[in-house]
């Protein structure tokens, strides 16, 4: 059987909300890593066969299929396609999938899976202004804000207040000391902006980590989604922009080319969930893709868990008890940003060098996705 293997992934640093990325382009944004990840293979951009790209706000700058935009201002050839895709959260992990399908089947060899948001350019749900939810929707289910399905995780479960902004503290810990101990410096690359003043300076590093928060700050802060509610501004995810990329390639093809596989695909899946709770698709989305990789819990190494809100990875973390250092453990949404449709690639990237850093063998990274749906993705390392 074929096997999807990557060589290799990047991407840019993450960018605050109205940060040093939010004057370039989607475009722009989203062609930078596609121009580095064959750059840093050393392969022509034109042995590419498709380019598949995650974003969720399919609209403006983003509108109009980024993905082939993006390619042709990366310099590919104008014969080498792309396609976007809009899994929410999880559309770049989902672009994953459809590249090492596309692999496995034998319909192509070597896919660029990706993933853009600029959520300062194309702010969240432009693609839905004016737009209610449906009623015939409305008369079969409760639709509400994923903050109301987080608050809702948060009651299931039994997560406190203080469980969730002790939560978010470790996740900014972990980002900055992942940051000071160089672990990000492999995985992204360098960015050139302009400053407001008209003077250039280089983003090397992710800007959302903050230095300063404390559990007391964390503990201030107004409920976000309801006068009583437990979830703030604090333990969300932050509105970032960025781009990534990931190199995908049957075995066969890279060594053919020469090239190292760094990992192998061996689980993939993608499930619907309560529309309701909404978030909670990642822990049914874990248990199956456990089941078709043959492996328990148990056997895996890394574990990135989407930090959508505290409550998720807080509610993944009771049903399957694992050990807390494997997860996120170099911070996630809450701290480093989410980029929404560039999330998933992001995961996979640093998932992919904290497994090489660390020299575990498996890596689970799993996606919580609006509307009810999950992805989860396994990989293993093979250098």
């Amino acid at each position: 059987m074929r096997e999807a293997v990557i060589v290799e992934g990047v991407r840019t640093p993450i960018g605050k909300n109205n940060g040093l990325l939010s004057g370039i382009r989607a475009e722009e944004l989203a062609a930078k890593p596609l121009r580095e990840v064959v750059r840093r293979a050393g392969i022509s951009p034109e042995l590419v066969e498709d380019v598949i790209m995650g974003c969720v706000d399919q609209v403006g700058e983003q509108a109009s299929n980024i993905a082939r935009m993006a390619l042709l201002i990366a310099d590919y050839p104008i014969e080498v396609p792309g396609t976007t895709i809009d899994r929410q959260c999880g559309s770049s992990q989902q672009a994953i999938h459809f590249a090492a399908q596309a692999i496995i089947s034998g319909d192509m060899d070597i896919v660029v899976a990706a993933g853009v948001e600029s959520m300062s350019r194309v702010p969240m749900w432009s693609n839905r202004i004016g737009v209610t939810p449906n009623e015939v929707l409305t008369s079969k289910y409760e639709i509400i804000s994923q903050g109301l399905s987080a608050e809702r995780i948060a009651e299931k479960w039994e997560i406190s207040r203080q469980e969730m902004d002790e939560y978010s503290l470790k996740s900014h810990q972990k980002a900055i000391n992942a940051r000071n101990e160089g672990r990000f410096d492999k995985e992204i690359m360098p960015v050139e902006v302009y400053l407001p003043d008209g003077t250039k300076t280089v983003v090397t590093q992710d800007e959302g980590p903050r230095e300063k928060t404390s559990l007391k700050k964390l503990s201030l802060l107004k409920p976000s989604f309801k006068e009583d509610g437990k979830i703030t501004a604090g333990s969300s995810s932050q509105i970032s922009d960025g781009a990534a990329a990931v190199l995908l390639m049957s075995r066969e093809k890279a060594v053919e080319l020469g090239l190292k596989p760094r990992f192998r695909i061996i689980g993939r899946s993608v499930i619907g969930a309560d529309p309701t709770l909404m978030l909670t698709g990642v822990i049914p989305a874990t248990k199956k893709v456990l089941k078709k990789a043959g492996l328990s819990i148990q056997d895996i190494d890394i574990f990135e868990v989407s930090e959508a809100f505290a409550s998720v990875p807080l509610a993944w973390l009771k049903e399957f008890s694992v050990d807390t250092d494997k997860l996120n453990p170099n911070g996630g949404a809450i701290s480093l940003g989410h980029p929404l449709g560039e999330s998933g690639t992001r995961l996979m990237i640093t998932m992919m060098n904290e497994l090489e850093r660390t020299g575990g063998r498996y890596g689970l990274q799993t996606m919580c996705e609006a509307n009810g749906m999950a992805n989860a993705t396994i990989i293993e390392r093979l250098t």
